[in-house]
């Protein structure tokens, strides 16, 4: 990636500003109360934590959470075995290339708003065989099992995957009985939604960019899914756009912690009170960046609407129910072509008023 083809250009009001907004005001939330080896710790300092989540998930739609019980050890083996696989030739990458048959493996020509990124990445499965619908038609029953494209160096990739998959996976659904919690609710009340999950875990490659202001390393957007829980190295570039005034936000890397966000569908399932916000990627001139997001998704038969506990006359239900499934693979050919008009939203499920 030498100088920047036209195709990575961003249109002008999506241009990066290159002067930064630290965010020294992203919520870093400790989770040790949690890991106290006696589960019966302390309920008081749980309810803190929980008070916590619900300003963030509120306020700003992302949160950093450190003493999160993942290992060190386990974080650092996947991202020497990504910067691995990226350091390898482009012919060895693209022989577990993606396409419109196999939805995961490398790609590295991804478009966001029809604008290509200035990134390379792998995608994984969690769970596999993953089970999706065949086609996105709304008729159409017809299921189809996705597996992984495993690299064949390095060759102890596999196992280190599976190994951090097991322990951030763990988090990600502690994290959703909090959020459960913070909404009032049962802290298992997600959980039967996750048994056939169809979450993906992605590893990503940001090269120098000879022109950091015309281009992004993934455009503005919001994730699809329930939550996302993210490595990122000490590079940084992740930019949040704060709710208050729509300014894009530097989230300063913290050593170790973990930036998790509100995904789409929890913004359905709690009816808006908890926002899926928008965030990108910038991208600089000396230095290449990796991130490591779990994408925390719910299984393919999943009707994804309002929970009724949180609707009521006075709050209406603001969301149609819509197929995850259905849903997801629509998105993931979105990948594979460009599309006329911009691809499927939750706004499209949205009851009008």
């Amino acid at each position: 990636m030498g100088e920047v083809d036209p195709a990575f250009i961003q249109d002008a009001e999506d241009r990066p500003k290159l002067s930064i907004i630290k965010a020294e005001d992203i919520p870093l939330i400790d989770l040790s109360p949690l890991n106290a080896p006696d589960s019966i710790s302390d309920p008081k300092a749980i309810e803190g934590v929980v008070r916590e989540i619900d300003n963030a998930c509120k306020n700003w739609g992302f949160f950093q959470v450190i003493n999160h019980g993942v290992p060190l050890d386990k974080r650092e083996k996947i991202e020497i075995v990504a910067r691995k696989c990226f350091a390898q030739s482009l012919e060895e990458k693209r022989k577990i290339r993606r396409d419109e048959k196999c939805a995961v493996g490398y790609y590295d020509t991804e478009h966001t708003k029809n604008v290509r990124d200035w990134k390379e990445v792998f995608d994984f499965l969690v769970e596999e065989p993953t089970l999706v619908p065949t086609s996105n038609e709304p008729g159409d029953k017809e299921e189809t099992e996705w597996f992984n494209q495993w690299p064949e160096n390095p060759p102890e990739f596999r196992e280190v995957f599976e190994e951090y998959s097991q322990e951030v996976e763990k988090l990600a659904l502690k994290l959703m009985g909090l959020i459960a919690l913070s909404l009032g609710l049962p802290e298992d009340r997600f959980k039967s939604y996750f048994k056939d999950q169809t979450s993906v875990i992605r590893l990503n490659h940001y090269p120098p960019c000879p022109s950091p202001q015309l281009a992004l390393g993934v455009g503005r957007h919001k994730d699809s899914g329930a939550l996302t829980v993210l490595a990122q190295d000490e590079v940084g570039g992740l930019e949040v756009k704060r709710k208050t005034d729509g300014d894009w936000i530097r989230v300063k890397p913290t050593p170790n912690a973990y930036i998790i966000n509100v995904g789409d569908i929890i913004q359905v399932w709690s009816n808006d009170k908890y926002e899926s916000v928008e965030h990108r990627v910038m991208v600089n001139s000396e230095k290449a960046r990796f991130s490591v997001p779990f994408f925390l998704n719910p299984a393919h038969y999943t009707q994804v609407k309002p929970l009724e506990e949180l609707t009521s006359k006075q709050n209406p239900a603001k969301y149609t129910p819509f197929s995850w499934g259905k849903y997801l693979t629509r998105r993931m050919l979105s990948n594979f072509k460009k599309l006329k008009a911009e691809n499927i939203q939750i706004h499209n499920f949205r009851v009008s008023e």
